[in-house]
């Protein structure tokens, strides 16, 4: 019952750092004046920010995808 209760409160934290990496990541490519760096940080961005997104749809309670390993499960 425990690891249910906790599991919201482990997403949230989970967004919340994606969130400030993404943050820290957008600001390094403005800040930044090498090209080949601000390629590097605006895809480390977008790749961090899919999944963010990711957790947000498929993490739900209503919206639980299960995976299994294997062509069948």
């Amino acid at each position: 019952m425990e690891a249910k209760s906790q599991r919201p409160k482990d997403r949230e934290g989970v967004i919340s750092a994606l969130n400030v990496a993404i943050e820290a990541t957008s600001l390094a490519e403005r800040v930044t004046s090498f090209t080949p760096a601000k390629a590097a940080f605006g895809t480390v961005s977008v790749l961090l920010t899919m999944v963010k997104v990711r957790l947000l749809l498929f993490c739900n309670d209503l919206l639980q995808v299960h995976t299994y390993p294997g062509q069948d499960g």
